[in-house]
Parts: C-alpha cells; sequence; structure tokens
C-alpha cells in the first residue's frame, strides 16, 4: 500500500447532484436481468427527479431485452477533469416505457437530445421510444478542495 496514491473525495449535497443531472446531456445507463449486467452510453433529459432516456428500438434488440429485465436501473454520470477536479452521480430507481399518450411530440423529444447514437442497425428499421427512470435515490462525490 506504499505505493498508492490517494484523492480524497466527499458527498455531493443535493442541489449539486441535481444540478450535475440538469447540467449535463449523455451518461451510462445500467441494466441486468438473469444475472447478467449490460450497460450502455446514453443520452438524458432531466426533469423533477426523472430521467428520460430515448432508447432506438428493433426487433431482437438486446438492449431492450435488458431494459424490460430490470427492475431497478442504475444511472452514472460523471466528470474528470484532473486528479483533483473530478465528480460522479449515480441514481437508481424503475425505469419503463413512456406510453405513447404520456410522450411528447416528435420534435419537442428530439430537439431535447443530442443524435441518436446508432450501431451496426438499420435506421429505417428503428424506432426511438421513450423511457424513465424515477430517481428513487441518488447519491454524488467529488474530490476534495
Amino acid at each position: 500500500m506504499d505505493t498508492d496514491d490517494y484523492t480524497y473525495t466527499m458527498p455531493m449535497n443535493d442541489g449539486e447532484v441535481e444540478r450535475a443531472l440538469r447540467e449535463n446531456e449523455v451518461g451510462v445507463l445500467s441494466l441486468s436481468g438473469e444475472g447478467d449486467a449490460y450497460a450502455i452510453p446514453v443520452a438524458y433529459h432531466y426533469a423533477d427527479r426523472t430521467l428520460f432516456f430515448r432508447l432506438g428500438e428493433h426487433e431482437g434488440s438486446e438492449k431492450i431485452r435488458f431494459v424490460d429485465a430490470t427492475d431497478r436501473a442504475c444511472f452514472l454520470l460523471y466528470d474528470y477533469e484532473s486528479e483533483m477536479d473530478s465528480w460522479s452521480v449515480l441514481a437508481r430507481g424503475p425505469i419503463s416505457r413512456v406510453p405513447p399518450d404520456e410522450s411528447p411530440d416528435r420534435i419537442e423529444i428530439d430537439d431535447a437530445y443530442v443524435a441518436l447514437r446508432v450501431f451496426d442497425e438499420p435506421i429505417e428499421e428503428l424506432d426511438a421510444t421513450l423511457y424513465r427512470l424515477a430517481v428513487e435515490e441518488w447519491s454524488g462525490r467529488r474530490t476534495a478542495e
């Protein structure tokens, strides 16, 4: 242990956590099902202790299979400028599809998010669907000053 370096961190208060969620656009959504884990980088929108994700769906989607199997999802948001300037936020809660009758208009959705990232999927076969994570608990840490 003599060769390890340490950086002290401290908890972020609720205001700092909420500000980080409000002011950023992308993070990592972690899902699990049947004893397996799955994490994906996603664009999100935050409002009133709820995270909204626009996910591309297609038949046989592994991502959607994991969303459907997950009871409580975990969302990670972080930034690392240097050893002495970093922070991270974790938010946990149930994730569910937003019913079509509750979804905002398509233009409003597209304006709220960065471009939908697509990997090896035919764009014409994708259906961008809105999901929400109801934040039941959150925590944040940042480097100590």
